[in-house]
């Protein structure tokens, strides 16, 4: 099989939509229809800190269905983290291939160069004490990185760490110039709707307001916004009893989690050892619902997401994470996938594990990584709407859905 190019694309798909049917389309306009496509994806929980709407197999298959041609998973330590670690892992997914030589994602700028300066700046030995001296105006940790940017580069460019995917761009830069890789760079513009944003009329629904059009039970209008693989699957899922997935309907077990953690548990999650944990430790004794926990240990200082990754690790039991991705797993391929793993049994510079026993035979960090994985993903399927479908031990059993 003949592909004269291989992009990669790190990704959530939660869940996939027209504007990510439109970043896999201008991938192929611009490098060539014959590119082939691999995608680093979050497994069951996402970098918010939040459930993933549908399980990991059901998002890789839509995926494939969609245009891409190999899924990988983005491990749980690095899709349930903050932008730079999330972008290192989907990165560190990519690079480990040994085939990838192009990365794409969307961009509310488009300015590919214009993120790679801002990645500099960010990487300068300067920028730590510039960010020291904001932060102790007393703004937020996002507005005192963006001033201290912008005496590096230009206000109006730093700007742009105002925006979600501009944001995780200039993270995917930092990456591969921590990493010393020379992978060319999409930064191809989003279209539609702003990442947290309800579409207006015409235009294409984010994934967020597709979330919430769920929530608020328009489920016609959420399933039209969605890729049509996506929505197809949906709907199977949706009758097997697996969606949609949302934190709340396991809200009871995530607080009863929470409170019997003592202040010390708190404390080893707050990896800026800010004080922040001493907040949602106190918050955990008297919250009777885990919006209600957010809302009373926010500060003006910490974004939610901060919040409730935190919340999240105290549930899955999250702690001390790894640096180095331990191996690729395959979540879905189609035949051109299937060539490109072929070529990955000589290029990969991590094991490949496309069933999950292999595991067994990888070294102590894998182990962990995925005995990680399969407690997680057996809390996770608490929150399916049907509890009969909530089996344990799935992770041992699911091996890549070849499509």
């Amino acid at each position: 099989m003949i592909f004269l190019r291989t992009a990669g694309i790190i990704t959530e798909y939660n869940p996939l939509h027209t504007g990510h049917l439109h970043l896999l389309e201008e991938v192929r306009r611009l490098l060539g229809a014959d590119t082939a496509v691999i995608c680093a994806m979050s497994g069951d929980f996402v970098q918010r800190g939040d459930f993933a709407l549908l399980r990991r197999q059901a998002r890789a298959a839509a995926a494939v269905r969609s245009g891409a041609d190999l899924v990988l998973e983005l491990p749980l330590p690095w899709a349930a983290a903050p932008a730079e670690r999330f972008a290192d892992g989907g990165v560190q997914v990519l690079l480990g291939t040994g085939v990838v030589d192009a990365l794409a994602f969307g961009s509310e700028c488009g300015d590919g160069a214009a993120l790679g300066r801002l990645a500099a700046a960010l990487l300068s030995p300067e920028f730590p004490g510039l960010l020291r001296e904001e932060l102790a105006r007393g703004d937020s940790f996002a507005a005192a990185r963006q001033r201290a940017a912008g005496r590096l580069t230009s206000p109006g460019e730093a700007a742009l760490l105002s925006r979600p995917n501009d944001t995780l761009g200039v993270e995917y830069r930092k990456a591969l110039l921590a990493r010393n890789a020379a992978l060319e760079v999409l930064a191809v513009p989003r279209r539609g709707a702003a990442h947290d944003q309800e579409a207006p009329p015409g235009q294409n629904a984010s994934a967020a307001a597709i979330r919430a059009l769920l929530r608020q039970g328009r489920r016609e209008e959420a399933l039209a916004a969605m890729a049509p693989a996506m929505a197809e699957i949906y709907r199977d899922e949706e009758a097997a009893g697996r969606a949609p997935v949302f934190l709340e309907t396991c809200e009871r077990a995530v607080l009863a989690r929470l409170r019997t953690l003592e202040e010390a548990d708190f404390a080893a999650l707050d990896q800026g050892r800010e004080g922040l944990y001493r907040r949602l430790y106190r918050a955990g004794r008297d919250a009777v619902s885990v919006e209600g926990l957010l809302a009373s240990a926010k500060t003006k200082r910490y974004p939610y997401a901060r919040l409730r990754r935190m919340v999240l690790w105290a549930y899955l039991g999250l702690r001390d994470f790894p640096e180095t991705v331990p191996y690729l797993r395959v979540l879905a391929a189609n035949e051109t996938g299937r060539a490109l793993l072929g070529r990955m049994r000589e290029t990969a510079s991590v094991p490949v594990l496309t069933k999950p026993a292999a595991v067994r035979s990888l070294g102590e960090d894998a182990r962990a990584v995925f005995s990680l994985e399969a407690r997680a993903a057996d809390l996770y399927a608490l929150a399916y709407p049907e509890l009969s479908a909530a089996g344990g031990g799935g992770l041992w059993r699911e091996g890549p859905v070849m499509i």
